[in-house]
């Protein structure tokens, strides 16, 4: 293939082999130099397989256009059925940090099951590339049912946080144990909610000029919904909310995307990214009538994980990208509409 210039949010992202990429719910961190985009692996996932997951998928890139596929450094246990790595098993949102002092590279991942109960299980690997050996499985942090979520390090001691949503209640930021495997029991409450959609997921932390950000969606399942961002001065809080990440959307669904993570490039000066998912691409296709389905689906006093069928055919082994660079009026974070285009754009640091 020849090589890309720009990176086209909501098209469909080819690797250098000409493949779909498939790193959902997927998060980008940087080794020696080199990128590497990793998530969930769902080129099996098609309605009826019963395959939710085929593990961890991992690329790597030097331009953050172009991605070579490294392949699956989570593998999905296939003879296990009681296994979180079962591909059966609701496994999302993987997140890796790098521990300084254990040298090794520590990898969560969220596990679901049925009645709204969500675990976490943890890996660790010598290398970004692993193998990965798991290290604890099906954990409850601080007793409660963990769902989307984020790890965050701490650039100046090496402390780690992780950031997770109570399913169906608030946001915790809990404080992580000296080798990241596990939590201290020390931590804070956030965004306290009734029920879905209200309820805020899928966090997404980056810090800029002594502030810490936090950017969440509601919580309508694969529908896509008007993100937020807030922000505080110290990792616990308080966090002050600032409003709606994409004003310019007259949708209000975030672009047609659920942000999954935020890149701070470490090769430009001041470009932060959007990693963000199109579950529903098709969801488009419905305009108006979807739009105004989804306000009455996602009313209060309903249940936001009640599916919307009708309205949106859900595949996620053809959900798309959405990546977009995060503009600053003063101290708000704010993503609009590009068509495309590239980290070239951006100054060197």
């Amino acid at each position: 293939m020849t090589q890309e210039q720009s990176i086209r949010p909501g098209q469909v992202w080819l690797d250098t082999k000409g493949e779909r990429i498939h790193a959902h719910g997927g998060s980008v961190i940087t080794v020696d130099g080199v990128h590497y985009w990793y998530g969930e692996n769902k080129e099996f996932s098609t309605p009826g397989s019963g395959i939710w997951h085929w593990g961890v998928r991992c690329y790597s890139s030097t331009d953050l256009v172009n991605w070579d596929d490294r392949g699956v450094i989570v593998p999905p246990d296939e003879d296990d059925e009681s296994s979180p790595l079962h591909p059966a098993q609701g496994l999302d949102r993987p997140h890796i940090i790098f521990n300084a002092e254990t040298r090794k590279f520590v990898c969560w991942v969220k596990v679901m099951t049925k009645g709204s109960v969500q675990r976490s299980t943890v890996l660790t690997a010598d290398s970004i590339l692993g193998p990965y050996e798991i290290q604890r499985t099906w954990l409850r942090p601080l007793d409660m049912s963990a769902g989307d979520f984020d790890l965050v390090v701490d650039p100046h001691d090496g402390k780690g946080y992780y950031y997770f949503e109570r399913v169906h209640s608030e946001m915790i930021c809990a404080d992580l144990t000296s080798d990241y495997t596990d939590v201290t029991g020390y931590y804070s409450t956030h965004f306290p909610q009734p029920q879905p959609p209200f309820v805020r997921e899928a966090p997404a932390h980056f810090h800029r000029g002594g502030r810490h950000y936090l950017l969440t969606s509601g919580t309508t399942g694969y529908y896509p919904n008007p993100s937020e961002s807030a922000v505080s001065r110290s990792y616990h809080g308080p966090f002050e909310v600032l409003g709606d990440l994409h004003p310019s959307d007259e949708s209000r669904t975030s672009f047609h995307s659920q942000i999954s993570s935020v890149f701070r490039h470490p090769g430009k000066k001041d470009l932060y990214i959007a990693v963000a998912d199109r579950w529903l691409p098709r969801y488009l296709d419905h305009g108006d009538r979807a739009r105004q389905a989804f306000i009455e689906h996602f009313a209060p006093g309903k249940d936001g994980d009640e599916p919307m069928e009708e309205f949106a055919y859900v595949d996620t082994s053809i959900a798309d990208y959405v990546w977009l660079p995060i503009r600053f009026d003063g101290d708000r974070p704010i993503i609009e509409w590009r068509e495309e285009w590239s980290p070239d754009e951006y100054e060197d640091a």
